[in-house]
Formats: structure tokens, sequence, C-alpha cells
């Protein structure tokens, strides 16, 4: 069984047409997805580092949202210039990336 040292969760959740809500899905997320595993893969990170995509956490305002476990750190509005500093700062220094956080 893997044990990541981290979970990453990047939210590509929808809400039902009409919602006026944001929607992480349609700012991107999916790509955002994908960056974190072109950054984990290029770092060797996967055995520690373990990726997923989540339906809606419920704060849509702050999309597109990722959270990393076990350090239950919530970060919002991230884009994919975001990605590399996440990956390197957090996810390989240890160190949540304080302007991003929500």
């Amino acid at each position: 069984m893997i044990t990541p040292k981290y979970h990453v969760f990047v939210c590509a959740g929808t809400k039902l047409a009409g919602d006026k809500k944001g929607m992480c899905h349609t700012r991107g997320s999916v790509d955002l997805a994908r960056k974190f595993m072109e950054e984990i893969d290029d770092r060797e990170l996967s055995g520690e580092v373990m990726l997923s995509t989540t339906s809606c956490f419920g704060v849509c305002e702050k999309g597109p949202v990722v959270v990393v476990y076990p350090d239950g750190v919530w970060y919002g509005g991230v884009s994919a210039a975001d990605v590399e500093t996440i990956t390197e700062q957090h996810l390989e220094g240890g160190e949540p990336v304080k302007q991003l956080m929500i």
C-alpha cells in the first residue's frame, strides 16, 4: 500500500446550471490537476504525493480550490503559475504558501 507524505485534492466540481457561484471546473481546475501531475512527475515525487480531483468543496467564490493533506491547508484562486510554487514550497519544502491560503 502506498503511504504518501501528502495528498493533494483539486476541486473539479461544478454547480447546477443557473447557480451564480463560481465553478472550479470552468475556471481551469482540470488543467491545474494536469499541471500538478506534471510537476509531481518532473520532480520524482510520485511516491510521496498523491493527487485526486474532487467534486465541489462548497467555497466556489474562492476557486479554483486546492487542499493539501495531512496539513489541512486550503489554497484558493490557484492558477497554473501557482502550481510550481505550491509544489516547490509546500510539497518539497514543507512550508505552506501563505499568500494563497484561504
